[in-house]
């Protein structure tokens, strides 16, 4: 596999964005991986800028969309789970006499 040197030396990607901003004390970053983004994708979409101020702007945000992001997916799996030990008591309509336990999940 590729290990070691195989994927390259930090130190010779000087055009990178990330050069400019040092995100090895961000929350989430681990050793032994340390800040590990191989394809750059914290940077992408930066228009290429060598502006710092861009980089850590996109991040932030990068980093406040995909807590968003992680939160509707714990509402739907909470959404799929919940109808499996709960339903609503009564009817869902009186002229078909069909109660809400009468559907079934999913």
């Amino acid at each position: 596999g590729l290990t070691g040197s195989a994927w390259g030396d930090w130190a010779n990607y000087t055009d990178s964005p990330l050069r400019a901003v040092d995100f090895s004390k961000e929350l989430g970053v681990t050793p032994p991986l340390g800040f590990w983004d191989p394809l750059g994708l914290a940077a992408a979409g930066a228009g290429k800028t060598q502006d710092p101020a861009v980089v850590v702007a996109q991040f932030k945000r990068r980093r406040a969309v995909e807590i968003q992001h992680g939160r509707v997916a714990m509402f739907a799996c909470i959404g799929y789970i919940v109808p499996e030990y709960f339903r609503w008591p009564g009817l869902l309509s009186k002229a078909e006499n069909l109660a809400f336990a009468d559907i079934p999940n999913g």
